[in-house]
């Protein structure tokens, strides 16, 4: 039985003008289904790149990607973001939560690119919000809520679709030590429990200690 994610000699080059930098160089890695594995490596060694092709973000100049036994660049733009609104859940640094919205419209607004009845839609939110012990916030804004919660609800929206794949890119990068440990535990509560398959971007030692294995890169190439 393959991979759920497989990498197989990603390369990816920025051109600006006559300059080319390459963020990843002939890359090759596997990520089981239900395993939890964190990429770590200093700044600018392509962790962020690697997690962006593997989301359907980004797309590598060379090599090849396959999820779920999906080849990603054998599909259009409109496919990848179809497949990407249901497979994949992204939980970013800054939360990136709406403010004028309240967080059951925030965790609502991935559900809002699907074919789903106004019940389904609440049924959905409803659920990733008990997920991440936020029912009695619901109807808070995010500049009422703390940097944990917010993340929180940055979560729910991430697996209210019910994407069975997580990446988190610095998850923790904002938060202080307690708040961190929430959200890490909380990760691998998703990922034991519910049986999410988790990528995380990190710096953090101690965030990395929550994941199954560490993949560390160094200047584009794996470690």
């Amino acid at each position: 039985m393959g991979a759920l994610i497989e990498v197989r000699n990603v390369s990816k080059i920025y051109r600006q003008g006559e300059i080319e930098v390459k963020a990843l160089n002939d890359v090759s890695v596997d990520i089981a289904e239900g395993d939890f594995v964190a990429l770590m490596g200093p700044s600018g060694s392509g962790k962020t790149t690697l997690l962006n092709i593997i989301a359907g973000i980004d797309r590598q100049t060379s090599g090849t990607v396959t999820v779920a036994g999906r080849n990603l660049e054998s599909m259009s733009e409109s496919q990848v973001t179809a497949w990407r609104t249901r497979g994949i859940g992204y939980i970013f640094q800054f939360y990136n939560l709406i403010p004028v919205l309240t967080a059951y419209e925030n965790v609502e607004l991935p559900l809002l690119m699907l074919s789903m009845s106004a019940k389904e839609r609440h049924d959905h939110v409803m659920a990733a919000l008990e997920a991440v012990a936020l029912v009695d916030r619901q109807r808070h804004f995010p500049r009422q809520l703390s940097g944990g919660q917010e993340q929180r609800v940055a979560i729910a929206r991430a697996i209210v679709t019910d994407a069975g794949i997580l990446v988190a890119d610095e998850p923790t990068g904002n938060l202080d030590a307690e708040s961190e440990k929430d959200i890490m535990n909380l990760l691998s509560e998703l990922n034991r429990r519910f049986k999410k398959t988790v990528l995380m971007v990190t710096h953090d030692a101690s965030a990395a200690h929550y994941a199954h294995r560490t993949v560390k890169l160094e200047k584009g190439s794996l470690m």
